[in-house]
């Protein structure tokens, strides 16, 4: 009898051990269930322009020696330790100058130095993208990677509207110099007159692809830096394409001076523009009866951008801070 008693006291013991261990190891398991979170960012950086006035061939080039700025917004929900979908509203300059681009080799780039085109433009791009991370996240915000670094590819759409300076007039032209003018409206490669396209839109997609990283700073802040390259569906970001200039009697006041710049003295991008004419002078005066065919040609011809084929595009570069947005909000006791 007492043999059975102590059985029945060790098994009691054992059920109990057991029931708290249990208990135990499911409070230490970890919830293996992601929750989704989302983030809001603030960022700027840098942009650089490539198409006719700053071609693809001298990609390197057309990186550095033109940059400028960009500012943008974001919102982003991280759907599972590796995916997340991301909206971003970004407004950009870029610009490009055939004097800038090409004066320190104008005999090798004398077709498009001659051509004396500038522009700028500013763009305003709302983006979907979706994001994909390399090293996953923890179930939650607060358990997130450290160190992520992340691609992205999606869908935009961009608004914009190039402009250039008015060149230095006579007396008796009625313009101011040097002002910035939006070059759309003033069709400049003769669109809308017969045999000519209409118009182009100042509204067009392009597809961003990128990569970037994120660094975790606490439980509610990320600091984040990508690089990403926009192909558009426009090749009139700069204003030019492959359509030629336009016919001269039938382009109207402003148009007449900002379509043609081939023969203006002096590069009117900068308020003090040097004197951009001398080069061409000279490499006429003193070359080769080639070189001075060339330099002829450059002159005359009636090819004012590219072919079209290849469409304008831009790299954005943009250094964020991020929030991220707690998941539980508790709201203070009502006393």
């Amino acid at each position: 009898m007492k043999k059975y008693k102590s059985l029945l006291t060790g098994l009691a013991v054992v059920l109990i051990l057991t029931n708290h261990v249990t208990k135990s190891s499911a409070q230490r398991r970890p919830n293996t269930r992601f929750a989704p979170y989302s983030s809001v960012s603030f960022g700027a950086g840098s942009s650089h322009y490539y198409g006719d006035v700053a071609g693809y061939r001298r990609a390197l080039r057309a990186t550095y020696i033109m940059p400028r700025w960009n500012v943008g917004l974001g919102y982003t929900r991280q759907f599972t330790p590796h995916f997340a979908a991301r909206a971003t509203f970004t407004w950009a300059r870029i610009a490009g100058d055939d004097y800038t681009f090409n004066k320190n080799n104008v005999e090798k780039y004398i077709a498009q130095y001659a051509r004396n085109l500038h522009f700028r433009n500013d763009l305003k791009e709302f983006a979907l993208t979706g994001i994909y991370n390399f090293v996953e996240d923890g179930r939650n915000s607060n358990q997130r990677a450290k160190f992520t670094p992340y691609l992205f590819g999606g869908l935009a759409l961009v608004a914009h509207s190039p402009e250039a300076r008015t060149p230095a007039p006579p007396d008796n032209e009625p313009y101011e110099a040097r002002r910035w003018v939006k070059l759309q409206p003033l069709r400049t490669e003769g669109q809308g007159q017969p045999g000519r396209e209409k118009p182009y839109s100042l509204v067009t997609v392009a597809i961003p692809i990128g990569f970037g990283a994120r660094y975790r700073i606490n439980e509610l802040f990320n600091v984040g830096l990508e690089i990403g390259f926009r192909y558009t569906f426009s090749d009139y970001l700069d204003d030019v394409s492959g359509n030629g200039y336009g016919d001269p009697a039938l382009l109207e006041g402003l148009a007449t001076k900002m379509a043609d710049r081939r023969f203006q003295v002096i590069a009117a991008r900068k308020a003090n523009g040097p004197d951009r004419y001398a080069p061409i002078k000279q490499l006429f005066d003193s070359g080769t009866p080639d070189q001075q065919l060339v330099v002829q040609d450059a002159l005359t011809t009636s090819a004012r951008g590219g072919s079209g084929i290849t469409r304008d595009g831009y790299i954005l570069t943009n250094l964020s801070i991020q929030y991220v947005i707690p998941g539980k909000i508790k709201c203070p006791p009502i006393r």
